[in-house]
């Protein structure tokens, strides 16, 4: 495992997200334990969602989720 989980506290939707920059895939922990992958997340789409001030569920629905993704259990 090549990331960490950092801690979102300005989100509903999200409470934790993570990127691992070697396989490009940005991870996204869901307030009921669910945690998700996103793949095909070059480095600039990862700045972009952790910018501060980002809607994480906006950012999810414009563009992660249009990317290959799945559950990830870890």
């Amino acid at each position: 495992m090549g990331f960490e989980w950092i801690s979102v506290t300005d989100s509903e939707r999200v409470i934790a997200i993570a990127y691992d920059p070697e396989a490009e895939m940005i991870y996204v922990r869901f307030p009921n334990g669910t945690e998700w992958w996103y793949s095909a997340c070059p480095l600039h789409v990862w700045e972009e969602f952790n910018a501060p001030g980002t809607s994480k569920g906006r950012f999810i629905r414009a563009s992660l989720d249009a990317r290959p993704n799945g559950r990830w259990v870890g």
